[in-house]
């Protein structure tokens, strides 16, 4: 079975694998694979986002959402409080990216990707044991929630069955998904006389860090946000969109992310300082960064919202987005987790 090292992760484990072939349904030969894991590491990022928009194109959204996911989820979101290499792992087959594991996001949540062919297999399964005990060893006399948590698309069938298999149960409403086209040009964004907007630069980082602390009740500081985001392989300034005020402090940003193989885009994440919020600004960075996405070509774009913020809400629907999905919290409590 695979070995449980962390935060050293080096492990392998054969698995009995029934693969899916997308003519025939499920195939009726038993297959026996090795699957290895390890840490994942800065490098991995431009090969990983080629493998999910792969993944995406293959077996469309549903279980992996946008490649404008992964660095949010894994700088922004894990904060760089501990080495990437200790909560993120990257599960590998014959050399082949087959799943992506992130541990601890906001202290308690973990993530798990995986290959459409592994789906419903038990490879999936050693997975999200791996990524639940991780999870909970590092919650442990941590002031978090009494739960080790994971998201789960409400029309993701397979992974519902597996969760609740492993004694997770279904606990709330978490994100709606919306998504727009883009073959129309975006209306040109209208700003407060004195205000502009541009891409974010490296020497911003001080006052993004502000913003997006003002927005979500973060404590980052700008040497915090320029080290474990904007010097991050994938991070792309010119991509972060940002509204300055006429004094230059930076009111509101929306980063966009691009998926060139699925021509869709991407917002993750869009904030607003609460000084300058019911301006519109949010609004403007976002008709912005669309105006920009259709220009390189993208189709369509997604973004996801908590189901309770119905602010966040209400101003996706005047941008022309509709809930086209919604995910479901599943939970177990930490103490069920270690011999999981």
């Amino acid at each position: 079975m695979l070995s449980r090292s962390p935060p050293g992760l080096s492990g392998s484990a054969s698995v009995l694998v029934q693969p899916r072939t997308r003519k025939a349904g499920w195939v009726v030969n038993v297959t026996t694979i090795e699957v290895t894991v390890r840490p994942y590491e800065d490098a991995d990022m431009p090969g990983l986002q080629h493998t999910f928009a792969s993944w995406i194109a293959e077996a469309g959204r549903c279980g992996y959402d946008h490649v404008g996911e992964l660095l949010p989820r894994i700088y922004e979101n894990l904060r760089g409080r501990r080495p990437v290499g200790e909560l993120v792992h990257l599960w590998e087959a014959d050399g082949q990216i087959v799943g992506l594991a992130i541990c601890l996001r906001f202290g308690e949540v973990f993530d798990v990707f995986t290959a459409p062919s592994l789906r419903g297999t038990s490879a999936e399964v050693l997975m999200l044991q791996s990524a639940a005990r991780t999870t909970a060893r590092y919650m442990a006399g941590a002031e978090v929630g009494s739960h080790v948590l994971t998201e789960v698309s409400s029309d993701d069938d397979e992974r519902v069955r597996l969760l609740t298999d492993l004694g997770f149960e279904k606990f709330r409403v978490w994100h709606h998904g919306r998504q727009r086209g883009l073959a129309d040009p975006s209306d040109v964004p209208r700003l407060p006389r004195g205000f502009a907007v541009r891409s974010a630069r490296l020497d911003d980082a001080g006052e993004l860090a502000g913003v997006r602390n003002h927005s979500f009740g973060d404590d980052w500081t700008g040497g915090q946000y320029r080290a474990q985001v904007m010097e991050k392989p994938g991070y792309d300034a010119a991509r972060e969109i940002i509204a300055v005020s006429p004094e230059g402090r930076i009111a509101a940003f929306a980063d966009y992310w691009t998926d060139a193989l699925n021509k869709t885009g991407h917002f993750e994440p869009v904030g607003t300082h609460r000084e300058f919020r019911r301006l519109g600004l949010a609004r403007a960075v976002m008709l912005h960064a669309m105006r920009e996405m259709r220009a390189l070509g993208m189709r369509t774009v997604t973004l996801n919202h908590d189901a309770g913020n119905r602010a966040a809400g209400k101003l996706y629907e005047t941008l022309g987005f509709e809930i086209t999905g919604t995910t479901f919290g599943f939970r177990r409590r930490p103490a069920q987790n270690p011999g999981a």
